[in-house]
């Protein structure tokens, strides 16, 4: 218990700090968006893992040999009124931090999701007084404003793609069924899913450079996705012309034509920013944009196969240690 607690301490700082920050410099991501978005998601689960599983085991040590004993002697005392001299100040610390934080880290998603959901159905009541359907499809819907503006709103059966007058007139009909493709591709690929859980680990453990780089990663890797499935049947040329005007529009219209922004229509921005699910363009930073185009204009080629193994083995791995260490006794002694 002893050495376990202490190795999931230090697998914490590392994926705190240095993992993050290296993997957010690397240029190798664009190649496979898929698998990054894999490595991210690994490194924050493992992360979260591993800090509550090291105070959670730190406190428990002296109550047994590995943390089901420890639970076990915790739970006795909690509901038998046993005694609790075994355990000491720095024990009981321990144990109340990681409950604290797993009850921030629960409360903080929920909470999230809360206000997602809110926005979201207050944005479906706006659009309701200022959209009218598309000939584009169901599920399509026109807003009367002159700036190119395109975005998706989540919502399972209830999702909507919306576009504005502005960029239905700007964009030939392949550069519009190319923004077309990659809304649709952000709601069939759940992207306002990713950007929850991120959007709730930033907002829960704001001072973590892990949380601010991870969601800036995870936004533009929703965006190389969704191109990527625009590509399959539109051309390079039509999806970066698509994307340069779509990124010159920056508001739609709100009640009484005040301006609201796509990343609060979003339903997600509107909890942290930069969590929003835009078009080729929109509430994309402009560092987001200049990135996905520059991937457009000189493209490198996939990631080779070993590497991507290698890269999902690892994601696999960062999961399997600090779960292993909790769950099998004495991994560690």
């Amino acid at each position: 218990m002893f050495w376990t607690s202490y190795f999931l301490a230090v697998l914490a700082l590392i994926l705190a700090w240095p993992v993050p920050v290296l993997l957010s410099r690397a240029q190798w991501p664009a190649r496979s968006p898929f698998t990054a978005m894999v490595l991210w998601q690994a490194i924050a689960l493992a992360g979260g893992l591993s800090m509550i599983g090291a105070m959670l085991v730190y406190g428990l040590e002296p109550t047994g040999d590995n943390l089901i004993a420890g639970l076990r002697s915790l739970a006795g005392m909690v509901f038998n009124n046993e005694p609790t001299t075994v355990l000491g100040f720095w024990h009981l610390f321990a144990l109340s931090a990681a409950a604290l934080l797993t009850a921030h880290l629960v409360f903080t998603l929920l909470l999230t999701y809360y206000k997602i959901e809110r926005q979201r159905r207050r944005h479906r009541e706006l659009l309701t007084l200022l959209a009218s359907p598309s000939d584009d499809g169901p599920g399509t819907v026109v807003i009367n404003h002159d700036s190119p503006v395109a975005y998706c709103l989540p919502g399972g059966a209830r999702s909507v793609t919306v576009l504005s007058d502005g960029l239905m007139a700007a964009l030939e009909p392949a550069e519009l069924r190319a923004v077309l493709i990659h809304e649709n591709a952000h709601l069939s690929q759940r992207h306002d899913l990713l950007l929850w859980a991120f959007a709730a680990w930033r907002q829960a453990l704001p001072w973590f450079p892990t949380t601010r780089l991870a969601q800036t990663a995870v936004n533009s890797l929703i965006e190389m996705l969704a191109d990527d499935v625009a590509l399959r049947t539109e051309s390079k040329g039509t999806l970066i012309k698509a994307i340069a005007i779509v990124s010159s529009g920056s508001s739609t219209p709100g009640p009484g034509g005040q301006p609201l922004s796509p990343r609060a229509l979003s339903g997600v921005g509107a909890v942290v920013e930069g969590g929003s699910i835009s078009a080729t363009g929109g509430a994309d930073s402009p560092r987001t944009t200049a990135s996905r185009v520059s991937r457009l204009l000189s493209p490198e080629p996939p990631l080779a196969t070993a590497l991507r193994a290698l890269v999902l083995a690892t994601s696999a791995l960062l999961l399997a240690v600090p779960t292993g260490l909790l769950i099998v006794p004495g991994m560690l002694g």
